[in-house]
């Protein structure tokens, strides 16, 4: 199926690289992107996985014709289609990102709402992060609102242990490896906003736990869980389409990994995108495996 998605006849088939938005050094699209990408080369396919700022930034890249295929988290792409207007759909729905606010271990700070008035990172420019974030703080009613960042993770530990922050969000995986190795560090839930968020903009957000321990913690923490879904730009082709979508769960155990859990994937968890709708290709992938 490859050869045939990929072309092995004229020059501009043969000379086709497929273009792979991923994410941030620490977040669990860049590792995931690179494993996938490698996994379609293996299958002969010529593929460029790019490091950007993810969801949103690869949504514009997929629009403007810089990308092919990418990730997004659920909140970012369900705005893209019913907002925007992109020209973007689903290759598969992934796994749960968790919404992460950070505080210093000793930090007063016990609920969103005192977040009022302080400065807080809600991550990078372009990043699914920053959409979350600002739309879980609004939910939140804060008396004042905080002064916002915008910092990617590494730099948002390190302006929090430093004083400059006083909080920070992050949407990732879990366990996220960056926080995994300190001790100076906690979350706070985020469990009350879930159903204000899901009443403005519907099940792209859920309830969702950290599990304890994760983070050295002695309880599980409840917080807002966002899917993530793999992308494409509408205008890719059905084989190719296909192709990507059933190399990725072809090789699903080899995707596996702490920071980047690919090999959580599931068929009939994947069809469940909402409002954004699955490529064609890749809905054939699907009725080919269930009928």
């Amino acid at each position: 199926m490859l050869a045939a998605a990929v072309g092995c006849s004229g020059s501009e088939d043969e000379a086709f690289e497929l273009r792979l938005a991923t994410g941030l050094y620490g977040g669990p699209y860049r590792p995931l992107g690179d494993r996938l990408a490698q996994e379609l080369r293996s299958g002969g396919m010529r593929v460029k996985a790019m490091a950007t700022a993810a969801s949103v930034e690869n949504l514009t890249m997929m629009t403007d014709g810089r990308a092919d295929a990418g990730f997004a988290l659920a909140d970012s792409a369900d705005d893209a289609v019913r907002v925007r207007h992109q020209p973007v759909a689903a290759l598969a729905r992934m796994y749960m990102n968790y919404a992460h606010l950070v505080v210093s271990r000793d930090s007063a700070i016990s609920t969103v709402q005192q977040l009022a008035g302080k400065v807080v990172s809600i991550g990078v420019e372009g990043s699914g992060t920053a959409v979350t974030a600002v739309r879980v703080l609004a939910a939140a009613g804060l008396a004042d609102p905080p002064e916002m960042v915008k910092l990617d993770l590494d730099a948002s530990i390190e302006a929090l242990v430093g004083g400059r922050v006083e909080a920070f969000f992050w949407s990732g995986g879990v366990p996220t490896p960056a926080l995994t190795t300190r001790d100076d560090v906690r979350l706070v839930s985020l469990e009350s906003l879930v159903p204000v968020l899901r009443r403005e903009f519907g099940p792209v957000y859920e309830e969702a736990s950290v599990p304890a321990g994760t983070y050295g913690g002695t309880r599980s923490i409840r917080t807002v869980g966002t899917p993530s879904y793999l992308m494409c730009r509408s205008s890719l082709s059905d084989d190719l389409a296909f192709t990507i979508t059933e190399t990725l769960f072809s090789a699903r155990d080899r995707l596996q990994a702490p920071s980047a859990p690919g090999g959580r994937l599931d068929e009939r968890y994947a069809i469940g995108t909402g409002v954004v709708p699955l490529h064609p290709g890749a809905a054939r992938y699907y009725r080919s495996v269930y009928g």
